[in-house]
């Protein structure tokens, strides 16, 4: 399973997401779009987004911290 986040420092919706991630032990790379342009440019291509968190699950966007959702694409409770 891959997952990526792509955040800002300042985002409390991506320390959420992060948190989550750490609770359920799922590892992630994390991408800092505020001082990274490369993965900026990247995250904006593929989802189509300037905000953030966009988590990318196996190739499946999530756009913010919808728990639900990714919760269902990793297939965990």
């Amino acid at each position: 399973m891959s997952v990526k986040i792509y955040t800002t420092p300042t985002c409390q919706y991506c320390k959420l997401a992060k948190d989550f991630f750490k609770e359920k032990n799922i590892e992630y790379e994390e991408y800092n779009v505020a001082t990274d342009i490369q993965k900026r440019q990247e995250m904006v291509e593929r989802s189509g987004q300037l905000g953030v968190p966009v988590i990318d699950i196996n190739g499946k966007f999530i756009i913010g911290f919808n728990q639900t959702q990714i919760s269902e694409v990793l297939g965990i409770k």
